[in-house]
């Protein structure tokens, strides 16, 4: 059994920043394959960044050159990194591990 949890989430006005994490615990030896979704209020869930071994990265196009993904494997946390938010960004951001998902958190951004 795996466990995510996520943090990092708020009310932040259009051109701000917001750093989530997602600290995973329980039967896991690597965050290899981990990645960030969001769901938008009547929007179905969608893939934001991922990080595979090596560091390989992928983004949605909606966030590329905006948001960064990263991680420390010490720690088993993944981070994402989210800089000059808009309105549209606002979304429940959950943290996935193959089959297994985070609680999510609430990412609003003012305009």
């Amino acid at each position: 059994q795996v466990q995510l949890v996520e943090s990092g989430g708020g009310l932040v006005q259009a051109g701000g920043s917001l750093r989530l994490s997602c600290a995973a615990s329980g039967s896991i030896f690597s965050i290899n394959g981990m990645g960030w979704y969001r769901q938008a209020p009547g929007k179905q869930r969608e893939l934001v960044a991922t990080i595979t071994s090596g560091d390989s990265t992928n983004y949605a196009d909606s966030v590329k050159g905006r948001f960064t993904i990263s991680r420390d494997n010490a720690k088993k946390t993944v981070y994402l990194q989210m800089n000059s938010l808009k309105p549209e960004d606002t979304a429940v951001y959950y943290c996935r591990y193959y089959e297994y998902w985070g609680q999510g958190t609430q990412v609003t951004v003012s305009s």
